[in-house]
């Protein structure tokens, strides 16, 4: 089996990229779209790699977490608030499932492309704003165990626009649960927890799906991704959980819509070109 250096070279810069985004509200998609697009990895095949080692990215959010999963999951027999919690995430989870399997294919096939991706950037980063100016007058949920069933239903809706690339999954969430009444601190509790069900579900069925073009041969690849991943997540997310102790979102607001000019002007102007 010949590795190719150039290609685990992408893979790994590749994994870095996703780790570092897929929890901050800027969207990992996004940002692996246009990397794919400059480094030339944007095949059918890294599609796949592309869904695959967001894995990578939840293993770290599962050993930041994993007191309160183990505890949350040894109570769950018998305590009452563990199995609030379970069936709350349980709840935020369906809408993506059953979303995603009607429209998967239709969106991967006609939305991903570098100006959608700018444009919801862009949207994306007014929207942030809006919601960070309005966040101290409406918060009434302070932790994720104080949810209702309802509330993490309407999370579990919002976080299907993230299906739009460029959106921002756990922008979609933690944003939507402070416009939705929940603190900074519980909407990005809620929106690591909601999002271990999610990407492990959709990387797996992003593998079983399109198994066909995959090979013995791509291992070294998406191990290497899945590797980069998991260590950028890792360190990002113990980073974004003191960084909201202190912080607001608003940083990440203007770097999304200077992020998304920017793609706009050298896609119209021809200085890049942002392969669809």
């Amino acid at each position: 089996m010949r590795v190719d250096i150039v290609v685990l070279l992408k893979a790994a810069l590749m994994g870095v990229v996703e780790g570092l985004t897929e929890f901050l509200p800027i969207s990992s998609t996004g940002h692996l779209i246009l990397a794919g697009a400059l480094l030339g990895f944007d095949d059918a095949k890294a599609k796949v790699f592309d869904i695959a080692i967001q894995t990578g990215a939840i293993f770290a959010v599962i050993l930041v977490y994993w007191q309160r999963i183990r505890a949350t999951l040894v109570a769950l027999p018998t305590e009452r608030q563990a199995q609030r919690f379970a069936l709350n995430v349980l709840i935020g989870f369906v809408p993506a499932v059953l979303l995603g399997l009607l429209l998967g294919k239709a969106i991967k096939a006609h939305l991903f492309t570098p100006t959608v991706v700018a444009s919801t950037f862009i949207v994306g980063g007014f929207i942030i704003l809006w919601a960070e100016r309005r966040q101290q007058a409406s918060v009434r949920i302070q932790s994720v165990e104080d949810m209702a069933p309802l509330d993490a239903l309407k999370v579990g809706l919002v976080q299907c626009l993230a299906m739009v690339p460029g959106t921002s999954r756990s922008g979609a969430t933690i944003i939507g649960g402070m416009l939705l009444g929940l603190s900074r601190k519980a909407a990005t509790d809620y929106s690591f927890f909601l999002a271990i069900p999610t990407l492990i579900g959709a990387g797996g069925y992003s593998l079983y799906k399109e198994r066909a073009l995959l090979s013995v041969a791509d291992i070294p690849m998406f191990s290497v991704g899945l590797v980069f991943s998991f260590i950028s997540a890792w360190l990002c997310v113990r980073w974004l959980l003191r960084y909201i102790s202190s912080h607001s979102f608003v940083p990440f607001a203007y770097y999304r819509i200077v992020f998304g000019l920017v793609v706009l002007l050298t896609a119209w102007s021809g200085l890049v070109t942002w392969a669809d």
